[in-house]
């Protein structure tokens, strides 16, 4: 049976997929985002749940899935503990639970088989230019997550975009006019798009850590001007 290093488990979550959700934390990433207010979770840390261990903690919950609610697989990047995360999906699907994985998309590779088992899939774009991938992320690997976005097309499966707009970054009509683009030429079966304003929390982590904050004086994002460009990106997409 194999074990995953998990950081969290959140019961009722309401945000990180359709009703009521049971949210599954798991440690690593090999992203270093600028705007990251979860640094902690970088690390793989110790293995401390069994996919049963998961599978019966989800389970608790299911009397308040109802239609809608289910299981989020979220990280950190979930994607880099491939083999127990298709372990515990295959448990999860025998006893018909929603699975949706929150994923930035920069896993080890070769996710068809996993993705046989997810209902959802919530992508983060971290940005649509390889220079600004590599700004905003610390790393090159703007081709691993086409590899992904190619795989995930093949698959069918339900998409949901989420673009975190970090000011000076993404909050120009360049920017969001290449957005449209890209998402409508490379990922398909996108049944909805968020915008998340930069937000500071979890900026104290850094300093616990002993970890630079890059972006330590970068001024928050206004919700209500995130809602405005939100609000004229998606008149524009759907037109």
């Amino acid at each position: 049976m194999k074990k995953g290093s998990i950081a969290a488990i959140e019961t009722f979550g309401l945000v990180d997929g359709p009703g009521i959700r049971t949210v599954v934390f798991l440690n690593g990433c090999n992203l270093r985002c600028k705007f990251c207010h979860n640094p902690e979770m970088w690390k793989m840390g110790e293995e401390n749940y069994t996919s049963d261990e998961i599978v019966k903690k989800v389970l608790r919950s299911k009397p308040y899935f109802k239609d809608k609610g289910g299981v989020t697989f979220s990280g950190g990047e979930p994607l880099l503990q491939y083999d127990f995360l298709l372990e515990t999906c295959k448990k999860l699907k025998k006893e018909k639970i929603h699975i949706a994985l929150d994923t930035a998309g920069i896993g080890l590779g070769d996710y068809r088989e996993l993705l046989k088992y997810i209902d959802l899939v919530l992508l983060d774009i971290k940005h649509i230019t390889k220079e600004g991938f590599l700004d905003i992320t610390c790393r090159d690997y703007l081709d691993k997550y086409k590899e992904f976005l190619k795989e995930l097309n093949n698959s069918n499966v339900e998409v949901w975009i989420r673009q975190v707009i970090v000011p000076g970054v993404h909050d120009n009509k360049d920017y969001l006019k290449s957005l449209k683009e890209f998402i409508k030429s490379n990922i398909n079966n996108v049944k909805r798009i968020d915008f998340l304003p930069y937000h500071k929390l979890g900026s104290e982590k850094y300093d616990k850590l002993n970890i630079i904050n890059p972006y330590k004086d970068k001024e928050e994002l206004d919700k209500d001007v995130c809602d405005r460009l939100y609000q004229e990106f998606m008149e524009d997409y759907n037109k």
